[in-house]
């Protein structure tokens, strides 16, 4: 184009080629031009061309040819300037044409060389997520196995548990077997040394005989014949007693078969003493004879036949200590016999002892090796269930879908008979264990599938678990937003706030405000400090109430008259970081959970709850609790900001059920048309309209950047197993299923600078 300068040069005063020497400018600094121009570089705009071409000549006298002659060469000579300058112009605008074409080349071919690497990149990037739905699908197989294997564990382990008991039973009837013959062995032992007595005494008596046999043979040498045949027999009845003894020691050595023989033993002895005595009293009667036989012996010698006579009862009376002597043999063997049977008994019973204790200790080595195994099955299924749980959150996450966890309230004591069972079941399948319900109505079974289920006998602290990730989520910077869905009566307050002065039922806001206070005092040590700012308010008939304020009086009549009135206009605006904001809302700085608790409890009372016939105290708004979190680093410098918010919604209800009327129903049909508009607003997004009408209630204006923004989003749908609340259950899970299949987008981390001020920010 004319007129644009080249290479950046500055372009004179067209005066300086028009006329230049009527001017007082001297030669020109620039290096000549390669036209050779006198005027150094110059360059021409449209209108200096038109000016030289549209130039007439300045005619004083017409004829004075000189002077014409002389304009006319100036002329042609600026003519030839600016024809040179153009020439120049062309060459330089060539020259720049090739060096464009070269670039442009250059920029074709890295554009091709960036599109190849894009086509590598997106096919490594398909193959990586096939091997990854490979590595998943090889990990659900592995789990499934695990799965059976910890079944057949199991059921191995009743097993192994069932033996073990029988063998700990005969274990103990063969205890209670062994001590019962220790006892009869010791009381067979007694007997024996007993005995030993006995026999010892009969061994002295026998001693005594002999050396009254002595003094016999010393006294009557008359009756030696007959006295060395009597202490024969004496000798021969030493001999049988020194047999007996012997016996005796060998019925000690064998002592555990008269277990079995105690009964007769006791009378064996109690025949045994009653000899003794006898023979006790025939050693009496015979030392009374001796002493006869003594007096007799002086009148011996006078009469010899009665000495006879006496020799002859002496000797009837060794046969029948004889006789007694060979009936005690006899008896003795027999005891033997019986003790070394009782003997053999007994080490058979020891050597089943002994297999049996081995064979417990097999059972008992491999009962805990098939519990080591449980153990580490139960801890792979665990392990497999945390990696479930992360994969799936991620894959939420990064889909932007909204959580949803489903929580199934207990029948309560005037709601009858349980049949919560026939009505809802829960699947036991591996993939649906904990995340699935099926509700049966009319015949037919409705199966869900959500990402958890509580079942009615999940404590508090169980469903707070499960959520308290998303809190800590919170305090790293993130936009957190959970409430609680359902019909009147399902739980929902319950869930969200729990039962005032019972602590194992705090809800998960009283727990969600423990866990930030307490993670707040640990992060302290890493160099955070965080400030805490808490508000309040309801949606009641379509109209913001600040639960904080101060000022309840105006408050509570704009309400009741349902206009503005003379109190606060509080108006919900968004802005350019999908931040919403509720001008003049009360915030206030909070420092421990005391503080917060109060504050739960001062917007408790001041939160509108009334009577209908399916809840003894209906919530008539929605409670909206926002904590929002700003976090500094001093050692890195770090920040972030984060918002949780916990919202417990109003209960949908059927006005043929709820028998409401007047300001009842003025509530009810409030309520119903907002959670109608949340619907609309869901199936807007499941179906991903150009338009989503969040602008139709208060509800979802304020809630549009926690459905359609970078937070993290999680409902709990609560639903009631009563009879005559299963349409309405029914409706409630089917919405939570559309609202599961909601993406609203990635989240996204806020780290951005302090935005403090008076009007809280939602989502």
């Amino acid at each position: 184009m004319v007129g644009t300068p080249i290479n950046g040069r500055a372009r004179p005063a067209f005066a300086v080629v028009n006329g230049g020497h009527d001017q007082q400018h001297g030669p020109s600094s620039d290096p000549p031009s390669n036209a050779g121009s006198d005027y150094g570089v110059i360059e021409f705009t449209r209108e200096d061309v038109e000016a030289l071409l549209n130039e007439k000549s300045k005619r004083k006298d017409r004829f004075n040819y000189k002077e014409r002659c002389e304009n006319m060469a100036d002329y042609i000579k600026r003519l030839k300037v600016c024809i040179r300058w153009f020439q120049d112009l062309e060459i330089s605008y060539s020259l720049e044409q090739e060096k464009l074409k070269s670039s442009l080349e250059l920029a074709q071919q890295k554009c091709m060389e960036i599109e190849l690497l894009l086509k590598i990149k997106e096919e490594e990037l398909n193959s990586i997520i096939v091997e990854m739905r490979r590595n998943c699908t090889s990990l659900q197989e592995k789990l499934i196995k695990e799965e059976t294997e910890r079944s057949a564990a199991t059921e191995s382990l009743v097993q192994e548990k069932e033996a073990r008991i029988n063998l700990e039973r005969s274990q103990t009837a063969l205890t209670e077997d062994l001590s019962r013959a220790q006892r009869e062995l010791e009381s067979s032992n007694q007997k024996i040394s007993s005995l030993n007595e006995m026999y010892k005494r009969l061994q002295d008596y026998i001693t005594s005989l002999q050396q009254y046999n002595g003094k016999l043979h010393s006294e009557l040498s008359t009756a030696e014949e007959e006295l060395k045949r009597v202490e024969k027999e004496k000798a021969t009845v030493v001999e049988s007693l020194t047999m007996l003894k012997g016996q005796l020691t060998l019925s000690m050595s064998s002592q555990e078969e008269t277990t079995k023989q105690k009964d007769a033993l006791t009378i064996e002895v109690t025949t045994l003493r009653g000899e003794l005595q006898q023979v006790r009293d025939d050693r009496d009667r015979q030392l009374s004879q001796v002493q006869t036989l003594t007096t007799e012996l002086a009148k011996f010698k006078d009469s010899s036949e009665k000495s006879g006579s006496e020799l002859g009862n002496l000797t009837i009376k060794a046969s029948e200590l004889e006789a007694k002597c060979a009936l005690q043999d006899s008896k003795i063997k027999a005891l033997q016999e019986q003790l070394e049977t009782a003997e053999k008994k007994l080490q058979v019973s020891d050597i089943s002892a002994i297999e049996t204790r081995i064979e417990f200790e097999g059972q008992q080595k491999l009962v805990n090796e098939l519990q080591r195994r449980l153990a580490d099955a139960e801890y792979k299924v665990i392990e497999g269930e945390k990696l479930r749980k992360s994969l799936h959150n991620t894959i939420l996450e990064l889909k932007g879908n909204i959580r949803v966890f489903c929580r199934v309230r207990p029948l309560l004591p005037d709601e009858g008979c349980s049949t919560e069972g026939k009505i809802i079941s829960y699947p036991t399948s591996m993939e649906a264990a904990g995340r699935g319900i099926e509700l049966t109505q009319s015949g037919q079974k409705h199966s869900f599938t959500f990402d958890r289920v509580f079942a009615p006998d999940a404590s508090q602290e169980e469903v707070f678990i499960e959520i308290s990730q998303l809190v800590q989520s919170a305090l790293d910077g993130y936009k957190v937003c959970i409430f609680a869905y359902g019909q009147t009566g399902s739980g929902k307050t319950y869930t969200m706030m729990g039962r005032p002065g019972q602590p194992e039922e705090k809800g998960l806001i009283p727990r969600s405000l423990e866990q930030i206070f307490q993670t707040r005092q640990a992060l302290q040590a890493q160099g955070w400090k965080y400030e805490l700012q808490v508000s309040m308010l309801e949606i009641y008939n379509e109209t913001i109430r600040d639960l904080l304020s101060t000022n309840k009086s105006s408050d509570a009549a704009r309400v009741e008259n349902g206009t503005p009135g003379s109190g606060k206009q509080y108006a919900i605006k968004h802005d350019a970081n999908k931040n919403t904001h509720v001008s003049d809302l009360t915030v206030v700085d909070v420092q421990s959970v005391k503080e917060v608790a109060f504050l739960l409890n001062q917007a408790a009372n001041s939160r509108s709850v009334g009577k209908t016939q399916m809840n003894e105290q209906s919530s008539r708004s929605h409670f909206v609790f926002t904590l929002r979190i700003y976090g500094v680093n001093e050692s890195t410098d770090q920040q972030v900001q984060g918002i949780l918010n916990l919202i417990d919604l109003a209960g949908s209800e059927r006005l043929s059920k709820s028998g409401s009327t007047g300001d009842r129903l003025k509530e009810t049909q409030a309520i119903n048309k907002s959670l109608s508009s949340l619907s609309d607003v869901i199936f807007a997004l499941a179906k991903k309209d150009d338009h989503i009408p969040f602008r139709n209630s208060k509800l979802t204006y304020l809630l549009q950047p926690c459905l359609g923004g970078d937070s993290k989003t999680l409902m709990f749908v609560n639903i009631s197993p009563e009879q005559s609340s299963m349409g309405e259950s029914l409706c409630s899970l089917r919405f939570a299923s559309r609202v599961n299949a909601c993406e609203i987008g990635t989240p996204r981390r806020h780290i951005n600078g302090r935005t403090f001020d008076s009007r809280l920010t939602y989502c």
